[in-house]
């Protein structure tokens, strides 16, 4: 597999290639996911829910995210690397936004970012572009802005709606985003917005017009249990694996079985001879 950069993408789109992306968090899953072939790794600030417990994204830092994009770099050698730029980042004088985004990219080693917003970020957007730093787009549902939405809805039910959402994609797109997560949005919808874009769109609830997928780990492996999303599919059942391995640990090592001989290590004749005379003298 030949590292996957933002050109790459440009030219998957062109050749009806789909894009396959996933939300990664730590060294050991984004060396599984590479080896899986994935195309991006997403450090998504939905670490905030699937890692730290957290009922929004909206307490995710910047630090975090840093910290989570250092563990996926040192673990992944082809996939195209995208770090979110979390809550309230993406505010204020544009080269603050600069140099937060600088942040992930250089002590984080992320490749791109991805910020949350339309229109009103299309000169935030175009900032970034202009000093090296690539820019995914992120319109429809933005969790960031949950409590302001009222829950996490579907967006773009309308037509009205559905063209506010094309207007701000093209922005993006003309301010120099390379892609656009289109999130819980309705499948007619995304596809209108798919085909009017020269850049990818990669889908999240918005159906199979997208120019690729993009899925949260811990919902896509069966990680998680309680709710889950109607756009997510179960790879696995990683969940009911790891609780029965783990009870299996409990009972064995509550029994005497574990560990077994195939666990333990001994010493020598000679040295256990010299222990044992150590210990005869010391009593």
């Amino acid at each position: 597999m030949k590292t996957i950069t933002v050109k790459t993408l440009l030219k998957m789109k062109e050749s009806g290639q789909r894009i396959a992306m996933m939300t990664a968090y730590d060294y050991p899953t984004a060396k599984l996911l590479d080896q899986a072939g994935l195309h991006v790794l997403l450090i998504g600030d939905s670490l905030g829910m699937v890692v730290q417990g957290n009922a929004t994204t909206v307490p995710v830092t910047l630090d975090d995210i840093v910290y989570h994009t250092r563990m996926v770099v040192r673990g992944a050698e082809h996939p195209l690397i995208v770090s979110d730029m979390p809550f309230l980042t993406t505010h204020g004088a544009h080269e603050d936004v600069l140099a937060k985004a600088g942040r992930l990219m250089q002590e984080g080693g992320a490749h791109a970012v991805k910020i949350e917003g339309g229109k009103e970020l299309a000169p935030v957007v175009a900032r970034l572009v202009a000093a090296g730093i690539p820019v995914m787009g992120h319109i429809g549902l933005m969790p960031q802005t949950v409590h302001a939405l009222g829950g996490f809805s579907v967006q773009g039910r309308t037509v009205e709606a559905a063209e506010r959402m094309l207007e701000d994609a093209r922005a993006l797109e003309a301010a120099g985003a390379f892609a656009i997560v289109l999130e819980m949005v309705p499948a007619e919808v995304a596809e209108w917005i798919s085909g009017s874009l020269r850049i990818p769109t990669i889908g999240i609830g918005a159906g199979a017009g997208c120019d690729g997928q993009v899925l949260v780990f811990h919902d896509a492996m069966g990680f998680t249990s309680g709710y889950i999303p109607k756009h997510n599919k179960a790879y696995a059942t990683l969940a009911d694996t790891i609780v029965s391995a783990a009870r299996n640990y409990v009972q064995e090592v509550t029994d005497g079985f574990f560990p077994s001989e195939a666990q333990t290590v001994h010493l020598k004749a000679e040295e256990l001879d010299k222990l044992n005379s150590s210990a005869a003298q010391g009593d």
